[in-house]
């Protein structure tokens, strides 16, 4: 079995790089790509475990680009070892200042959500703020679990969000294949617009693929992305 998006709590996962192998051994997968955002501290830590349980493991990224005025997130895989260096380093410099960013917390006016802040800049990813903001249960406006916390402040929609600068993704895409990787649209049942007449513009863009199984697309969404005839699918 094959998983090529995963998260592990260097971004916005729940299980460390370890835990996140040994769980994709229970469940059956030999090829797993940590696809953590906007950085590969996760995959580097998972090297070692992952050799010793025999899961091939692929080195991936998701970046938030921007795409008609709207976040779309793309996946970059990086199979070789030409060109990725130096794109390693950009993405970890631009994570870097986007978190410091962000890290004030939740722009939640008119609730009882805190401040939550401080800690290393890789301790600033969601699942943090998520877990900071759950440890004042109870209070008014406070989630009462992780799901919450991200339905309600975290995730791209709620109220809590905080915006950062973002990439063109025709630009992201670019930045992708000069490393020698592989771009993929991820989720796109989340992108805004007509998906498949922006098809034409992504490949001139220069994508390679596209996502067509994840945990938010149904059989229907499936069969439908996987049947568009422009060879991504």
């Amino acid at each position: 079995m094959i998983d090529l998006h995963s998260h592990s709590n260097e971004s916005d996962g729940s299980c460390s790089p370890a835990r996140l192998v040994e769980e994709a051994v229970r469940a059956g997968v030999d090829v797993l790509g940590i696809t953590d955002h906007d950085t590969f501290a996760g995959y580097d830590q998972a090297l070692g475990v992952a050799r010793v349980r025999g899961v091939e493991l692929v080195c991936g990224i998701e970046l938030s680009t921007k795409l008609h005025d709207h976040s779309v997130h793309l996946l970059g895989y990086f199979l070789g070892m030409a060109g990725w260096a130096g794109f390693a380093i950009g993405v970890g410099d631009a994570g870097l200042a986007a978190r410091a960013q962000r890290a004030p917390g939740c722009a939640a006016a008119g609730t009882g959500v805190r401040h939550h802040g401080g800690g290393s800049a890789g301790s600033r990813a969601r699942n943090d703020r998520a877990a900071a903001l759950c440890r004042d249960h109870g209070g008014e406006g406070i989630p009462a679990n992780y799901r919450q916390a991200f339905d309600d402040y975290l995730d791209e929609s709620a109220k809590g969000y905080v915006y950062r600068h973002e990439p063109q993704f025709a630009e992201a895409v670019a930045r992708i294949l000069k490393a020698g990787g592989i771009a993929s649209l991820a989720h796109p049942v989340r992108v805004k617009g007509d998906v498949a007449a922006m098809m034409p513009e992504l490949c001139d863009a220069g994508l390679n693929a596209i996502e067509a199984y994840h945990s938010d697309h149904g059989p229907g969404k499936r069969s439908c992305i996987s049947g568009w005839p422009d060879g991504t699918g």
